[in-house]
């Protein structure tokens, strides 16, 4: 398979059945440790979500939901979730979450528009969670606090998995190196994001890129975001705008950047309305997410989601997704897996 990066010499450092055990260990320990970190409380999240209610996240605004009829409601449509990062924020109001408090859940979803590789699949669980925060921590030393706090539970995670398994050898840097989009464009000119992701990485280890979804100085975005929840538009006090981001690190397995979380402040009223103008998708304000959020009815609030299985996988030294969870992939990727030593579940 093309897509199918070949990690030279591998062979999985735990086996079948220790590969189970150290699943549920990292998820466990994690979990935990996130949810201490920023105040966190479990909450049950959906499936699936009704269309039209603008709750459903569009991602990257081109990837179909899986979508279904409903008997038993006219034959009314729901759509297996993307994410939850819409939902969470409703969650937040409705449970009347204060401040410096917030949510985390398991989110499982479908992607079927995913191009099939080593870290991408069909089948996405993620702890999806959301905080609410206050009006002034609205800014760029806000959220490199909230990132730092992710990546310490990150780096305590590596460290239960490694004493509990001592084959597994620590391998992430201690830190997080922070840097606007815009910026490292200017850095790497000539390189695609993606290249510049893989450079920057390569050199600090553990990189979180600011401003996600707003066009660069060349006319391009780094990455595409739908207008509805990352502020990828406000102006920051560093000069660049976005107040959101994409925590990466280098994987020494497969020699590439892989990202662990995608995150950010959340879209206030006045960046709602700037980035549906901008993406010509002024249509979305009647919706009811979008209504009750022009309504002051939703807090503000920053959240984001971490992969669980791809976390699993670089704690665990996989070289491919399909070794830390259960998913479908092409009979040829299987069988090129099983050749290169990477036994899929």
């Amino acid at each position: 398979m093309s897509n199918l990066l070949k990690a030279e010499g591998y062979k999985s450092v735990l086996n079948l059945k220790e590969t189970e055990l150290a699943i549920k260990k990292v998820k466990d320990f994690f979990l935990a440790s996130l949810s201490t970190e920023l105040r966190l409380r479990r909450v049950t999240a959906p499936l699936f979500v009704l269309r039209g209610l603008g709750i459903n996240d569009d991602l990257n605004g081109v990837e179909r939901p899986v979508s279904f009829p409903i008997k038993d409601m006219n034959e009314a449509t729901a759509e297996v979730v993307h994410s939850l990062a819409k939902w969470k924020r409703l969650t937040l109001a409705e449970y009347q979450v204060e401040p410096g408090f917030g949510i985390i859940t398991d989110m499982n979803a479908i992607r079927a528009d995913e191009e099939l590789d080593n870290i991408h699949s069909l089948y996405v669980d993620q702890w999806d969670w959301e905080r609410t925060m206050k009006a002034e921590q609205r800014n760029i030393k806000y959220l490199k606090k909230i990132v730092t706090q992710i990546y310490s539970a990150i780096l305590r995670t590596e460290f239960s998995i490694c004493e509990t398994y001592p084959q597994l050898k620590h391998f992430l840097p201690e830190d997080v190196f922070f840097i606007h989009s815009e910026e490292l464009r200017q850095m790497y000119p000539n390189l695609s994001a993606k290249e510049r992701e893989d450079a920057i990485c390569k050199e600090h280890g553990a990189v979180f890129i600011f401003g996600i979804g707003g066009k660069l100085g060349d006319g391009h975005e780094h990455d595409l975001r739908a207008p509805d929840y990352d502020d990828w538009s406000t102006e920051n006090e560093e000069g660049f705008k976005g107040l959101n981001g994409d925590l990466l690190i280098w994987y020494p397995v497969l020699n590439r950047s892989i990202e662990l979380s995608s995150m950010g402040i959340r879209v206030d009223k006045a960046a709602l309305l700037r980035q549906l103008e901008l993406q010509g998708k002024e249509n979305r304000k009647d919706l009811y997410f979008h209504k009750r959020l022009l309504n002051d009815q939703l807090p503000l609030s920053i959240g984001g989601g971490i992969g669980q299985s791809r976390l699993c996988m670089v704690l665990l030294h996989k070289a491919h997704i399909g070794e830390t969870q259960s998913s479908i992939w092409p009979e040829e990727m299987r069988q090129e897996c099983r050749d290169l030593g990477m036994p899929l579940i």
